[in-house]
């Protein structure tokens, strides 16, 4: 049970968190490209935290459900549609089998993410990841992304039920922030080779304005702005690459390297944006501004605790009843007047089934009894009859 793509979107995907460990051996990550987002959907759902997504940007899915079970949409606004009717985001949503989803362009934001509840698809983990290496051709559903016609298996065969469902919704406002600011700011940790930059660049990269351009993907985003100068070129000896590196090549415009980028590369990086805000970067259509603000590695710390925090407090916030449209009190008010009828003919009914009982057991009782009887008044008459020398029967021995 599972679902089959009618039409596959631009690029849709199965990815979770990423893969880990393996850099060295020459594979990028991969992973969703908003963990945030990435993270609610699996916490709206009771799902593990590693459970994978569907990703998809810019042109979503149309998918069709074999089998009933719970999703939940997240990341930017793609206007779901299920069955023909808008269905809400960043909220667990029953599905029916048989039932068709379907998304719009995003009206805000790049990439969507769907789960499913009872540990979402069932595909094979490659080096301890789900996350699909498009230019490997590993993970995922078959290394690649999906085409029309492909099914997809769920883990779980259907979900009927999900507890606390009515609380299992966020405020979009507060799960995606910033979704209709022009601008935003991206905090950024200086380093690592900030020392072959000039001041003036240094200056020119915290202080102005970058526009976010149409070259963007999954292994990085290219942004226009003033020319960040360098002492001596940019030119290093290749090294590593970290999540949100900020690469300032020769032509001095800064590139923000991603989930699928390369594990080494000979650009000198200027900083690295802090992890809490790489959804607010990858979420970003073409023509947003970006600035950046400087921070200090333990405030890029503190801002990862205070995020990790969050989720934490999410997660205790959609499996609470009393959440949302379900209270205990009122549910309680409602079903105590049932309860109590309910409580009134069964007291009822069982009375009236000991009375019959009890009916039945009298009458077996006095049917023992006069059996009894009768065989004593026999008894007695043989008796009798024998000691008169009558013809009767004899007694036999007695014991």
């Amino acid at each position: 049970m599972g679902v089959t793509a009618n039409k596959p979107g631009v690029c849709t995907t199965v990815q979770d968190g990423g893969r880990r460990g393996y850099m060295g051996s020459g594979f990028s990550p991969s992973g969703v490209m908003d963990q945030r987002a990435y993270h609610i959907a699996n916490i709206l759902l009771d799902n593990p935290a590693d459970a994978p997504v569907l990703e998809f940007c810019l042109a979503g899915p149309t998918l069709r459900f074999t089998t009933s079970t719970v999703i939940a949409i997240t990341g930017g606004d793609f206007r779901p549609m299920l069955d023909g009717r808008p269905i809400a985001s960043y909220t667990a949503v029953p599905v029916e089998r048989g039932s068709v989803l379907s998304f719009s362009a995003p009206r805000t934001g790049v990439y969507g993410y769907l789960a499913v509840a009872g540990g979402s698809f069932r595909v094979e983990k490659v080096m301890g990841s789900y996350s699909t290496n498009l230019k490997c051709g590993i993970g995922g559903y078959k290394g690649r992304k999906l085409q029309t016609g492909d099914y997809v298996p769920f883990v779980a065969k259907a979900v009927d039920y999900l507890p606390h469902l009515g609380s299992r919704t966020l405020p979009r406002s507060e799960a995606f922030p910033c979704e209709d600011s022009d601008e935003i700011t991206l905090r950024a940790i200086p380093g690592p080779q900030d020392d072959l930059f000039t001041d003036e660049g240094i200056r020119t990269f915290f202080d102005a304005p970058y526009t976010v351009t149409s070259k963007c993907d999954r292994m990085g985003f290219r942004l226009e702005g003033p020319i960040v100068t360098t002492k001596q070129g940019s030119d290093i000896i290749s090294d590593g690459i970290a999540l949100g590196a900020v690469q300032i090549p020769d032509h001095g415009q800064p590139i923000i390297m991603l989930a699928d980028r390369q594990t080494t590369g000979g650009y000198a990086k200027i900083a690295t944006v802090a992890s809490v805000d790489i959804p607010l970067l990858v979420q970003s259509k073409p023509g947003r501004v970006i600035h950046f603000e400087r921070i200090t590695v333990e405030e890029a710390q503190k801002l990862y605790r205070d995020g990790h925090r969050q989720m934490m407090a999410w997660m205790q916030r959609v499996n609470r009843p009393s959440y949302g449209d379900v209270s205990p009190r009122k549910t309680a008010r409602r079903l105590t007047p049932i309860l109590e009828e309910q409580a009134r003919m069964s007291k009822k009914s069982n009375e009236q089934n000991w009375t019959q009982t009890n009916r039945y057991l009298h009458a077996d009782r006095r049917a023992a009894i006069a059996d009894r009887l009768r065989k004593e008044a026999e008894l007695a008459r043989t008796i009798i009859n024998a000691a008169e020398g009558g013809d009767g029967p004899s007694p036999g021995p007695r014991s």
